[in-house]
């Protein structure tokens, strides 16, 4: 009896073998055994200066439907029922700023289903930053409890927010005097479980994000009281804006342009210079068309072009940290009064906040 069970599992194994083996095949698509797929003949990834051209080399196989060339997710060039050929495009690299961008090779097979070939182009910028120092005009208190994560003014009111690395629920954000260094009412705080991050305020409404908690919370900026809440994806940092947009880093190379009615995602941009990618971006500030980052756990600040990524100048505000960190942590806060056209940087547990100006 054991002998007879045996011999029909046996057979249903065998027959399984029959059916499911050309399933598989058949999910799979079609194969280099039946059709070659478009390759690119370039050797590996490929580094570029922004605004030059690059030769891209790739051979085309015969039998394909249509073969598409796609530069950052975007169609740059399509070939329908191509013949057999090798092929070389000059890819100009100035079309979405700086950064690593994909390029890939997609081959549409007879049965529909379609296949990729892919390679990177990392794009550095054309432009040396300029070197640009501080220089201290006025020196203001800064309270040295506030481990300040956002600086912004709206007019001539200051506002600040900070964080809470002990966790004990001391994260503030709401108007702070500039001649004191003191919060004004009203003002807001948030429970331990969350860890404030940068600030930035738009029209009527003041936006705060936090570090970990993927959260933005938004205030009446005259009030402070809670009127909405987002989520997004990932760690926040800082915030600014440009009148239109919410502008948010998380800490790696890339900037985030968001909408204010939802805080969805627009656009992003990777910020590069002349060798590469400038990450650990941190507090924000938009002036004059700019975006200007404090570069974490250092004394430097980039001043960046927001339609490309490319870092334009490196401000040293080494001077700032000697003068002003008195036992505290790092740079981190800027603030830009567009009224009077003076410009405050300071730093988290900081005694002093500076008014300073910019030379080369």
């Amino acid at each position: 009896m054991k002998r007879r069970y045996g011999i029909i599992a046996l057979l249903i194994l065998v027959l399984a073998a029959f059916i499911l083996v050309p399933m598989l095949k058949n999910c799979g698509g079609p194969t280099t055994e039946d059709t070659e797929l478009a390759k690119f003949q370039t050797p590996g990834d490929l580094q570029v200066v922004y605004g030059t051209e690059v030769p891209v080399k790739f051979a085309i196989p015969a039998g394909l439907v249509k073969v598409e060339l796609l530069y950052n997710d975007s169609v740059f060039e399509t070939w329908d029922n191509p013949k057999m050929q090798t092929r070389t495009v000059a890819m100009k690299t100035n079309y979405y700023g700086v950064g690593t961008r994909s390029l890939v090779l997609r081959s549409t097979f007879k049965d529909g289903t379609s296949l990729d070939n892919s390679i990177n182009i990392r794009v550095v910028s054309d432009i040396t930053p300029e070197l640009v120092f501080t220089k201290i005009v006025k020196e203001y208190p800064h309270n040295a409890e506030n481990y300040t994560q956002g600086y912004e003014f709206d007019g001539n009111q200051l506002y600040e927010g900070t964080g809470d690395p002990g966790q004990q629920g001391k994260t503030l954000v709401g108007p702070v005097s500039l001649e004191t260094g003191a919060f004004s009412e009203p003002k807001n705080g948030l429970d331990a479980t969350y860890f404030g991050e940068g600030i930035t305020i738009l029209g009527d409404l003041l936006y705060q994000i936090t570090w970990q908690n993927s959260k933005c919370f938004v205030y009446d900026k005259k009030t402070m009281v809670l009127k909405n809440e987002f989520t997004y994806v990932g760690q926040g940092w800082g915030l600014c804006n440009d009148g239109k947009s919410i502008i948010m880093s998380d800490g790696s190379e890339r900037i985030t342009f968001r909408d204010p009615s939802s805080f969805q995602a627009t656009r992003v941009i990777e910020v590069y210079d002349n060798t590469g990618p400038r990450i650990q971006l941190n507090e924000l500030e938009y002036i004059d068309g700019k975006i200007y980052a404090n570069v974490y756990q250092s004394g430097t600040v980039l001043v960046i072009e927001p339609t490309t990524g490319r870092v334009l100048q490196e401000i040293d505000a080494n001077e700032l940290v000697v003068r002003g960190k008195n036992g505290g942590d790092v740079l981190n806060g800027i603030a830009y009064n567009k009224l009077t056209k003076k410009l405050y940087m300071t730093g988290k547990y900081w005694t002093k906040t500076f008014e300073v100006s910019l030379s080369k």
